[in-house]
């Protein structure tokens, strides 16, 4: 019997345990895999970025793993198609989807769709930054709100960053930002989605993230990152901001102590947890959150919710 169309989101913060309940999920429901974490799509870093054991993948499909090198972009666009293809392959199949991981911009760009704006020459992007440095964000600001009627209600006079963004857009295409978004449709009727955000306990999810890293470190992350800096890629590449790799590569060069580089990839991590958190109070309000300390519990909690 064909079963009703339905796609599985499972969003939290690095360490709480997404990828095991993913696991229990695909078996329970007859699911694949497909990973929404922006870092765990490249194939030369794996230790690092924790992507799913060899034993793990041969018990589930997984899809989207390790599949852009770090020498090239890839984008949340590029995540976005991949996606979209791989659910309509996996519900063919009578399988559900399970879209697993912590990049927050990946599931809004699935659930919401990706907002379309015609690329922006660099060099106009430049002007726009350099204009900005020269008149400050208050006088910035003043510009931007007379040039985007929409930009006063939907900006903060702080925000330098999406500032730019809106006045970079609105000067280019001589449409808002805002309109653009408005404009933007998800692939998919919206109650098609079960969306959970899995939250633990602040001091479970802090013990987890250092026997992670400390488990890291045992399966060889020093070596992963002497590969890497071989491979010389470009600064600006988003392979370089994953977690460790700067801190191994001062700890290979004499700059710090091995556990110096251990605390520093700690006190990151945990960094990067409350941004995640951050993110999914403005972002995620709609989805459900899920707190456990314990996995069995976090899936029987999950199954009464999309059941």
């Amino acid at each position: 019997m064909k079963q009703k169309k339905k796609v599985i989101l499972l969003a939290g913060p690095t360490a709480s345990g997404k990828s095991e309940l993913a696991l229990k999920l695909a078996k329970y429901y007859n699911g694949e895999i497909i990973n929404a974490d922006s870092m765990q799509i490249y194939k030369e870093i794996s230790i690092l970025t924790s992507k799913p054991k060899n034993k793990d993948l041969k018990i589930i499909k997984h899809h989207l793993y390790g599949i852009n090198s770090v020498k090239k972009i890839f984008s949340t666009g590029n995540w976005l198609s991949i996606s979209i293809k791989k659910i309509e392959k996996i519900w063919k199949k009578n399988k559900t989807p399970i879209v697993v991981g912590g990049t927050g911009l990946y599931f809004k760009a699935l659930v919401e769709g990706l907002v379309k704006i015609p690329e922006i020459p660099v060099e106009f992007r430049k002007k726009i930054r350099d204009l900005h440095k020269k008149k400050g964000q208050n006088s910035f600001y003043s510009l931007l709100i007379k040039l985007d009627r929409f930009a006063k209600r939907k900006i903060s006079p702080f925000d330098s960053q999406r500032s730019i963004r809106a006045y970079e857009v609105k000067k280019f295409t001589n449409k808002s930002l805002f309109e653009f978004i408005k404009e933007t449709r998800s692939s998919f009727k919206k109650n098609i989605f079960k969306k959970f955000f899995i939250n633990v306990p602040k001091d479970l999810l802090h013990k987890r993230i250092s026997a992670r890293v400390e488990r890291m470190f045992q399966e060889g992350a020093v070596n992963e990152v002497k590969k890497f800096y071989k491979l010389k890629v470009n600064s600006d590449l988003s392979a370089n901001k994953i977690i460790g790799i700067k801190e191994i590569i001062n700890y290979l060069n004499d700059e710090i102590s091995l556990l110096e580089a251990k605390d520093l990839i700690k006190q990151k991590t945990r960094q990067y947890s409350k941004r995640q958190f951050t993110w999914a109070r403005g972002h995620m309000k709609s989805w459900e959150m899920i707190y456990s300390s314990n996995l069995e519990d976090l899936l029987k909690k999950t199954i009464n919710k999309i059941s």
